[in-house]
């Protein structure tokens, strides 16, 4: 028989059994699958298991013994999934290009051979005679490796396992992602400090209004909003038709399709984020402290520097790490304003998700992002518990 507070207990953990089950299977298992599938390289492996056992061994000096490439015969002679094998083929010509070319002649040549007869690779082909295709079968034998995690950045590994520079454009991505989403953050606080104390100092029917301008946006679907500004931001559209047609400028200027258009259509996306946490902070301020600071001799700009800045901060603060988290993993709106050189790191994950079915790449590059976030999300902590925050 269980007790009065052991059934309680039970009966706790039973309420909070689904929101557990929710976040485990929406939440963490995604998240593990990705760390998972952004190191885990068992390609070439699973097709090639003999050779992954026989090349471990090799040191990588001459061409590998006859035992190494009896292995490699004997698994290109083993029937396997033609997907499987399409995607070793893609890793190992990834590593060295003309390996595609290489296998395709390999496996055709050694499935027509009489079983049981011997087949000299070299012979076949003179490339299996050169150590770097050797030493790229080595390379890709291991089940976990850092290749994606350094392409990510723009690194790899020499043929002697060195982290070199790689050609590539991800670094540069990365950073342009870091830019829009620094410069949105920016223009949300500029925005939305001044926004948040007007809401809080009106009342009735003014705030309300005001509020419902905040929020209006968050009812409404992010490909609308987004296909509205592509609607005004155009060179027909609204904004650029009234500034010629009261003479500020003499033709449209070009507000789409480029790092203008991306960053205003995310501001006003995300400018509630920074909006409702300020001003929630701001309706637990007291209303006196401005006017008492002003009696005492203040003006209103120093009153506000010294008393009602520092009383704001830890919901700007919040604010600013949310709209700059939310923004990194921002898609669809510089999808359709940007133009070529606005696209964010999102898109290539996408890109390497669905287009190239590169999930490897995707996972690296999601995992980047990961850290970043849960590296904001850390410092943010340590700031909020630090004295000047505590005692604001």
């Amino acid at each position: 028989m269980m007790g009065p507070s052991a059934r309680s207990r039970l009966s706790a953990m039973l309420l909070v059994a689904p929101l557990f089950a929710f976040l485990a299977i929406f939440f963490i298992w995604p998240l593990v699958t990705m760390m998972a599938v952004a190191v885990t390289d068992g390609t070439v492996r699973v097709v090639l298991p003999q050779t992954a056992t026989a090349i471990a061994s090799w040191d990588g000096q001459a061409v590998p013994s006859k035992a190494v490439q009896d292995a490699l015969v004997a698994d290109l002679r083993t029937p396997s999934e033609q997907l499987a094998f399409g995607d070793a083929v893609r890793r190992l010509n990834s590593e060295v290009s003309g390996f595609r070319t290489l296998l395709g002649r390999t496996v055709t040549a050694v499935r027509q051979a009489p079983a049981g007869q011997q087949v000299d690779l070299v012979a076949l082909d003179p490339r299996w005679g050169e150590n770097n295709f050797w030493l790229a079968l080595q390379r890709s034998m291991p089940r976990y490796t850092d290749r994606n995690l350094l392409a990510a950045i723009d690194l790899k590994r020499d043929t002697a396992g060195a982290v070199v520079a790689d050609v590539s454009a991800n670094r540069t991505i990365m950073l342009r992602t870091f830019t829009i989403s620094l410069m949105v953050t920016l223009l949300c606080a500029a925005i939305g400090l001044p926004y948040a104390m007007i809401a809080a100092a009106s009342t009735g029917w003014v705030r309300n209004l005001l509020l419902l301008a905040v929020l209006l946006p968050l009812w409404t679907s992010l490909l609308v909003r987004t296909a509205a500004w592509v609607i005004l931001l155009q060179n027909e559209g609204l904004i650029n038709g009234f500034l010629t047609t009261i003479g500020i400028v003499d033709k449209p200027i070009q507000l789409i399709f480029n790092r203008t258009g991306v960053v205003i259509a995310m501001t006003h996306v995300l400018l509630p984020f920074m909006v409702l946490p300020i001003y929630s902070v701001l309706l637990g301020v007291p209303r006196n402290l401005m006017p008492a600071a002003s009696s005492l001799g203040a003006t209103q700009w120093r009153a506000f520097r010294h008393v009602l800045l520092p009383l704001t901060l830890p919901g700007l603060m919040s604010g600013s790490l949310l709209v700059f988290m939310v923004a990194l993993g921002y898609y669809i709106t510089p999808a359709l304003i940007g133009g070529a050189e606005d696209q964010m790191i999102s898109s290539v994950i996408a890109f390497f998700a669905t287009g190239t079915a590169n999930w490897g790449m995707a996972g690296a590059l999601g995992l980047i992002l990961l850290t970043v976030t849960i590296a904001l999300y850390l410092v943010y902590g340590r700031l909020s518990r630090s004295p000047q925050m505590v005692g604001a």
